[in-house]
């Protein structure tokens, strides 16, 4: 008999969490029963029509066919320059400080793997996106936590998150190399303004750490907030690099189109350690990519007013449904305390009780992390009728707790 070999590397991780919330989603489809999806951040909506006809006309050309350029073709990266220098008046060098990626994850871990010793130590404050500490335990470093606060404004309580991180860079052996930050948050919702930035690059230089901002959801602000980036700092650069993803502000999605930008010690990295992985993305996807940056914007206040209207909907409906909830400045989600009649139960027994009997999926607080217990997100990816209609579950299913 075989003796089987053992994987050191997957054992590190964990069940994931939000699986459990899946497969029962997948079963209850199955039985053909109509569950109201607010579970993953996968926009609902199409790739607006000049960026599709982009894609289209590059693909009947045979020339594009061939293999692409790992770290993006010129134009894209160019744009993506231009596009920084518009949007947050940062100036970019294509080929040194910009490589395109396969959406903003798979950029945020090569990078990972690319700069990663084992026994590093980052920081990443919780509630995380899962990613963004599972990269540097697969990449065999260790990760040190501490969770956020916020106010009811869901800002960032800055000095709490200073405070906590000095500690960790005291604490943490050895001393943290990299320290993650996402704003506007996932799952949190919670922002920052150019402050935090200004703090966190100068405590970088001081304590000689690199930052990896993602700003993924950077264009879904609202209430005239408008998210920065980190390189809006002056000298940034030296040590910061920030991710982009066109998934959310474009529905590009499944196109998987992303960027890193900033450092060029990091950037040059990540040119190469995607040179040995890859041959680049298809290069009429990146054509319509460079399309979706240059061309019109319109279809991106679309996208955000349609993210609006239904946050607004969804917190009138749950809180006549009996569940209070603070209102997001920025993203798609809505990261909302569970009722106090079922804050029993915790994040994941509520979750499953929410999708067996309302038909209602969201995603559990926790698997963000322990601090995130108590929280679920709730991604706006279902229509206003469809968020009227979970209301009305939610309205009978709180009534059996009170």
């Amino acid at each position: 008999m075989f003796d089987e070999i053992e994987f050191e590397k997957i054992k590190r991780l964990p069940k994931y969490v939000f699986a459990a919330i899946n497969e029962m989603k997948l079963d209850m489809r199955h039985r053909n029963e109509d569950v109201i999806d607010f579970s993953m951040g996968n926009p609902d909506g199409p790739t607006p029509p000049h960026i599709i006809e982009k894609l289209c006309e590059s693909a009947h050309k045979p020339k594009n066919h061939g293999y692409s350029v790992s770290k993006g073709i010129y134009k894209l990266r160019l744009a993506i320059c231009r596009w920084y220098q518009r949007k947050y008046n940062v100036c970019l060098d294509p080929n040194l400080e910009v490589c395109v990626s396969m959406g903003s994850k798979e950029g945020y871990v090569h990078l990972v793997a690319a700069i990663t010793n084992p026994g590093d130590t980052a920081v990443v404050a919780e509630p995380a996106y899962p990613i963004h500490y599972y990269a540097f335990i697969l990449n065999g470093a260790n990760v040190a936590r501490f969770g956020i606060k916020w106010n009811q404004q869901m800002e960032l309580d800055e000095d709490d998150f200073f405070e906590n991180l000095s500690r960790a860079l005291k604490e943490a052996m050895p001393k943290p190399k990299f320290v993650v930050v996402n704003f506007p948050h996932n799952p949190t919702t919670t922002i920052v303004y150019k402050s935090f930035y200004e703090r966190l690059v100068a405590m970088a230089k001081k304590e000689r750490f690199y930052i990896i901002s993602d700003i993924a959801y950077a264009d879904l602000c609202f209430d005239g907030y408008q998210a920065p980036s980190v390189l809006e700092v002056p000298g940034a650069k030296e040590v910061a690099v920030e991710t982009y993803t066109l998934s959310k502000s474009y529905n590009m999605a499944g196109w998987r189109i992303g960027f890193v930008v900033g450092n060029q010690k990091i950037i040059g990295a990540l040119q190469k350690i995607k040179s040995w992985i890859d041959y680049g993305i298809y290069t009429p996807l990146q054509i319509a990519s460079t399309i979706a940056l240059e061309g019109p914007q319109d279809c991106v206040e679309a996208i955000k007013s349609k993210y609006e209207k239904r946050m607004q909907v969804l917190i009138k409906s749950f809180q006549e449904a009996g569940w209070e909830m603070d209102k997001p400045k920025a993203s798609m989600f809505i990261w909302a305390k569970i009722p106090p009649c079922v804050e029993h139960l915790g994040s994941l027994e509520f979750s499953k009780q929410l999708l067996q009997v309302a038909k209602i999926a969201v995603s559990p607080g926790v698997g963000f992390g322990q601090h995130g217990e108590g929280y679920v997100r709730i991604a706006l990816i279902e229509n206003e009728n469809r968020i009227r209609q979970a209301a009305r579950n939610l309205k009978a299913f709180l009534k059996d707790f009170q």
